[in-house]
């Protein structure tokens, strides 16, 4: 195949210079600065589908799908009706409305660990409250978190976190004083004694343990068998909270969130991206007993002026009201055909490689496999990672700009959308191994 994309960066080059002199990096959020993979970010004018277009008109694959928000693809004429519609109604009240106990409902329904939800405007705001809850149920203060997951911006969790800040190297973050994050312990994921160490080393001190049940903020990397089931024990055994962050993998893993396809029942869970179909949204919530904590039920101070917004529910309610069991089973079907391809012609070519997938979930290390923690996936070779991304990117199929972050699969994408990438990548490997 030949490279897809001819027309010249120009406009985006115009807009990133001009971005970069009123926000920080040119950027709203930092790994959409291709920091890690260099060159120039790809402005993005328009999206359909399982494609997005460019400021210059060229055209991409898209897998990074709003980082997981986009399940039925972009622009999805049922959701774009819905949305249409409630502009018409009104787009923010600051006052009850129907929908948003309806979307509740939806959600429940789906995840039945979810006996009562609180919904707010990120996922960052989602676990921050939910972290809060748990301290303030349990009486309190540490809280576990792993290695390479990413819960947010939050001062408590920016410890040993995956996403933006694995992706730009930075450790922490200034301004998050010490005291804070001294409440928060970290274990490698998929290490059970690690976990174990910490539960004895602080007896009756531990709040919360917060997880992304499939890490997608580190890459890909999947749970062992008898992990999580050892967590929801030690959680019982001390009184603990099980926190489920399933932002990414909620609805996305399964129609019950990555706790359905496990056979976990977390205290509580956090969501986002495609509850809000597209839409900035967020929400956490559990047992009834500790969700009812919340204010004005309770003492547990939390608030939001978009929370629930209209526009946002009225989004999310469309879009989970249009999966359903089979949605997944094509999902996972077309992201193991793709996963499967891309390790065959690297295997071909005896390159380094490991993939994995989940439903509309995946990822790819350029290290052999399989990767079990985020510590591993730090080894890989972020360099190949760099020129494949930039070589594919160049084919017209669009990464990640990120080594360490999930890829995504949509219901608008196609056999066709898959063997076109594994084409691709065929070439790309062959150039990767002349260099």
């Amino acid at each position: 195949m030949s490279d897809q994309n001819s027309q010249p960066l120009e406009r985006s080059n115009e807009l990133f210079k001009r971005a970069c002199l009123i926000m920080p990096g040119g950027v709203n959020s930092p790994v959409r600065a291709f920091s890690s993979v260099g060159g120039i970010p790809r402005f993005i004018a328009k999206a359909k589908g399982s494609k997005v277009w460019d400021a210059d008109g060229n055209q991409y694959i898209d897998f990074v799908g709003s980082w997981g928000t986009a399940i039925l693809g972009h622009s999805p004429h049922s959701v774009v009706e819905a949305i249409k519609d409630q502009v018409g109604r009104g787009t923010s009240f600051g006052a009850p409305t129907e929908i948003e106990t309806l979307l509740g409902e939806k959600i429940s329904s789906l995840i039945p660990s979810i006996e009562m939800l609180r919904l707010v405007s990120s996922g960052t705001e989602a676990c921050m409250s939910a972290l809060r809850l748990a301290r303030a149920y349990t009486g309190k203060d540490k809280v576990i978190k792993f290695s390479g997951c990413y819960h947010g911006h939050s001062d408590m969790m920016l410890v040993q976190a995956g996403s933006g800040v694995a992706t730009l190297g930075i450790p922490g973050s200034p301004g998050v004083p010490q005291e804070v994050v001294g409440q928060t312990l970290v274990a490698p994921f998929n290490d059970e004694e690690s976990v174990g160490d910490l539960f004895s080393k602080y007896p009756n001190q531990i709040a919360a343990v917060i997880i992304e049940p499939f890490v997608g903020n580190g890459g890909f990397i999947r749970p062992n068998p008898s992990f999580l089931q050892h967590l929801e024990r030690l959680c019982q055994e001390t009184q603990a909270l099980l926190i489920f962050d399933e932002v990414m993998t909620g609805f996305r893993i399964d129609l019950g969130g990555a706790q359905a396809y496990l056979g976990i029942k977390p205290d509580l869970t956090t969501l986002g991206k495609i509850i809000g179909g597209g839409l900035p949204v967020g929400a956490y919530g559990g047992r009834k007993d500790i969700m009812s904590m919340i204010a004005p039920s309770g003492p547990v101070y939390q608030a939001g002026t978009l929370s629930g917004n209209p526009l946002a529910v009225r989004a999310g309610l469309e879009t989970l009201s249009t999966l359903e069991a089979e949605s997944y089973h094509y999902l996972h079907e077309l992201s193991a055909r793709l996963v499967k391809g891309l390790q065959q012609q690297a295997d071909a070519r005896k390159i380094p490689f490991s993939t994995d997938h989940q439903g509309g979930m995946f990822g790819f290390f350029f290290q052999a496999g399989p990767i079990k923690s985020f510590e591993e996936a730090q080894t890989a070779d972020l360099k190949r990672f760099q020129i494949f991304f930039q070589k594919m990117l160049e084919k017209g199929i669009y990464f990640a700009p990120s080594p360490f972050e999930a890829g995504f699969l949509s219901l608008a994408h196609t056999a066709d959308d898959i063997d076109v990438t594994i084409a691709s990548a065929a070439e790309v490997f062959d150039e990767l191994v002349t260099q």
